[in-house]
């Protein structure tokens, strides 16, 4: 029998196999929509504060947790360093390198990730409940004692830059780059956050071990758990888990920036198939308009097979396969942004067409009907799209911690977007997208737009 690799070639045990096949088939089947939920908050001796939903269907325990950081942090030259990181904490910590840590994480039946977001650097680990210890002790090492030996730098640094250099060949890739650049400037989110080779040739063992110090603090942690696990045991765990680290990570200011708008980017390629975007102001998170801007947006290109933008650009005219809105939303800058493709020879038409669907939404706003249909979409979707396994769950319970929207959410959510009025909608819609935005077209030239 041939042996089971993982995505670095490495064996995997069969029992590991089989552990990770009852975590990936089990975990899922959790019947986490279930009105009787309970969110408890639990603060440990050293006040390391926890969601917690306790769950014994199955013996599976799921942690998700979050850092205020992110790639926004990466020193100017340095970009990919958050990145190049999280790479890294399965590659060895404490006293195990890089292949005993892999071979203790298999034999724990454990899956651990770590991940470099603009803002936020995240960790999760799913596990079987009877073998936490084990697996608990690995994770606590991966984030308090990560080694970052120079083999895995090396090794993981060699895999991030052949996916720089694959992607520079993507004309879609490439574009997104200079998007990011003329929406945003010097601004840090307009930075790659995989980095580019000079930057990532720059990074050293010292580095990293700095950006995890600074990053890596009880102060600004988030954190969420579901599954087999009741609230005295995790207490001790969060102690465990994230007690030796500092009591406040040490951050640059961030400024907040609005993305430019009123431009055309034009990234000129051969191809059959022409990529628009099209940017527009957005809305902070913590607004009383919030709301409003989301019932609008689902109206208006959010809600897939519903939208105002499917019905004209789709439906209507079959000029693309599909087209969608979404809010965008960053600790520093936010937007609305509508994206599609199209064939090249209808782009001029299809961005056309959704300039003057926008428009509409801006001047007349969305109808009753519509208002109704998309309140009851927004209130029945949220479970199905949020809390459909125990990993779901915790992720969601997370995100909810980081923008600070109280442990009692999803019991207010339905009567925030309830509350949504008609005019509240159309407010919206002037005040977003009334303006000129910013255009991406990634395709052959187009008439009235200008190469980059």
């Amino acid at each position: 029998m041939n042996p089971t690799l993982d995505f670095r070639g490495r064996i995997i045990t069969s029992a590991t196999v089989f552990a990770l096949a009852v975590v990936f088939l089990v975990l899922p089947c959790i019947a986490p929509a279930r009105a009787e939920m309970k969110i408890q908050e639990v603060t440990s001796s050293q006040g390391i504060t926890a969601w917690l939903v306790e769950d014994y269907s199955v013996p599976l325990i799921a942690i998700r947790f979050a850092f205020d950081g992110g790639s926004s942090q990466d020193p100017k030259g340095k970009e990919g360093l958050a990145n190049l990181m999280t790479g890294l904490f399965d590659e060895g910590a404490g006293e195990l390198d890089s292949e005993a840590f892999q071979s203790q994480l298999d034999d724990a039946g454990a899956e651990m990730r770590f991940s470099a977001g603009r803002d936020t650097i995240y960790g999760s680990m799913r596990l079987l409940a009877e073998q936490k210890d084990d697996a608990f002790n690995l994770l606590r090492l991966a984030i308090t004692e990560p080694r970052f030996d120079q083999a895995p730098i090396d090794r993981i640094r060699a895999q991030i830059v052949s996916g720089i250099i694959s992607g520079s060949r993507d004309p879609e890739v490439e574009a997104q780059f200079k998007w990011a650049t003329a929406l945003y400037g010097d601004h840090p989110y307009a930075r790659r956050s995989e980095g580019t080779e000079q930057s990532l040739a720059t990074i050293t063992a010292d580095d990293l071990h700095a950006f995890h110090k600074a990053m890596f603090a009880r102060g600004k942690l988030k954190v969420a758990v579901v599954g087999a696990i009741d609230a005295e045991t995790l207490k001790g765990e969060l102690d465990k888990l994230f007690g030796a680290l500092p009591g406040k990570p040490e951050l640059t200011p961030i400024a907040d920036v609005r993305p430019k708008l009123a431009q055309t980017v034009s990234v000129e390629y051969e191809l059959p198939q022409t990529s628009l975007q099209l940017a527009y102001p957005g809305v902070r998170r913590d607004s009383p308009e919030f709301f409003g801007a989301v019932v609008m947006n689902h109206i208006l290109g959010g809600g897939t097979f519903t939208s105002r933008l499917f019905e004209e650009v789709r439906e209507k005219r079959g000029l693309a396969y599909g087209v969608s809105s979404s809010l965008v939303n960053y600790d520093h800058a936010n937007a609305l942004v509508v994206s599609t493709s199209t064939r090249s020879d209808k782009a001029a038409e299809t961005l056309d067409l959704v300039r003057e669907v926008v428009r509409k939404m801006a001047d007349e706003g969305p109808t009753e009907a519509e208002l109704a249909a998309a309140k009851k979409y927004l209130t029945g979707a949220y479970a199905i799209n949020n809390l459909n396994s125990s990993g779901a769950i915790a992720s969601t319970l997370a995100e909810l911690q980081l923008q600070h929207l109280g442990i009692d959410y999803m019991e207010r959510r339905g009567a925030l977007i309830d509350a949504v009025t008609l005019e509240d909608t159309k407010e919206a819609a002037r005040k977003l997208l009334a303006a000129e935005p910013a255009v991406l077209v990634v395709g052959p030239a187009m008439a009235g737009t200008d190469k980059e």
